[in-house]
């Protein structure tokens, strides 16, 4: 029996992230397309391989067994790929670099003028989505680089601290916030619409801890699933809204945005680096990875 690593390559994507959805989203292929070739692979092979719950997925014995095989050769491919890169130093092949959205928008784009100087001959991919995505394309070979907006916890993921970020309140010029002296609490928050990003992402999740730890629930929430149409909702006068201070320099400049001290809680957070323990970079990566650090190193 020969193997389809086609299909092969289906059953792992959506083993390792438990749902043929986000093994869509990975894959970049259509859910009804991958249901039907993980199907079609296991009558293939004459066996069940995952076992379909109400929420997700996971492996049977045999599909654990598979999976093993299954990322090592995987691994062995990617190996073979990298070596080529490696035979070829910095003066040609492509470097994929997966960020989550304030990081990809506002952060690495400096980055990559910078290496692109240095490395002209090298492709490079900017891939922005939310922290758990991008660790699903690290985890899939798809992207090399990975940054986040908090860790991830699992053994196939090691998160390593890369610099810190300021979160800061936003409002309208127009706020009743907006002239008040010496800052505000967080517990004002209690009477504001707070504009948050969509579930999944890093940002959300730290300002939603930092409230919950100081007892404050907003009165009304409103979700946006891009920190430029919050900024924009922001200055509408829909609500408030608490964003990394490397989203909003020009809008404060402008005077469209305004910064309101909060005095508690003060959200600052670490930004994160997703690596694959054991899985060797490639020259790309090391050099790019050497550009990010002296950037602006962790303090």
């Amino acid at each position: 029996m020969s193997l389809n690593l086609h299909l092969l390559r289906f059953f792992v994507t959506v083993a390792r992230t438990g749902s043929f959805s986000r093994a869509s989203e990975v894959l970049h292929v259509s859910q009804p397309a991958i249901s039907k070739g993980v199907r079609d692979f296991e009558l293939q092979i004459g066996c069940r391989l995952l076992d379909r719950m109400p929420k997700g997925v996971r492996p049977t014995r045999e599909g654990n067994a598979l999976l093993r095989h299954a990322e090592a050769l995987f691994a062995a491919e990617r190996a073979a790929e990298d070596e080529l890169v490696r035979m070829r130093n910095l003066d040609s092949g492509s470097l994929r670099v997966g960020a989550s959205t304030t990081i990809g928008t506002y952060m690495i784009p400096p980055c990559l003028g910078t290496f692109h100087r240095k490395h002209p001959g090298i492709d490079l991919q900017l891939v922005i989505a939310n922290t758990r995505q991008i660790a699903d394309l690290l985890l899939a070979h798809e992207i090399e680089v990975a940054l986040g907006e908090g860790p991830v916890e699992g053994d196939e993921i090691e998160s390593i601290p890369w610099r810190r970020d300021v979160m800061s309140l936003i409002v309208s010029p127009q706020h009743r916030f907006a002239d008040v002296k010496g800052g505000i609490e967080g517990s004002a928050l209690r009477d504001e619409i707070l504009i948050t990003r969509e579930p999944g992402s890093g940002s959300r999740e730290v300002v939603a801890k930092a409230l919950a730890e100081e007892g404050i629930e907003p009165g009304r929430q409103l979700e946006i699933g891009s920190t430029e149409a919050i900024k924009q909702a922001v200055a509408a006068d829909l609500g408030v809204a608490i964003v990394s201070d490397a989203a909003i320099c020009d809008q404060v400049s402008l005077g469209t945005l305004k910064v309101v001290l909060m005095r508690k809680p003060s959200i600052e957070r670490m930004l994160w680096q997703l690596t694959v323990p054991g899985r060797i970079a490639i020259p790309a990566v090391a050099a790019f990875e050497r550009i990010i650090r002296q950037d602006k190193p962790v303090g």
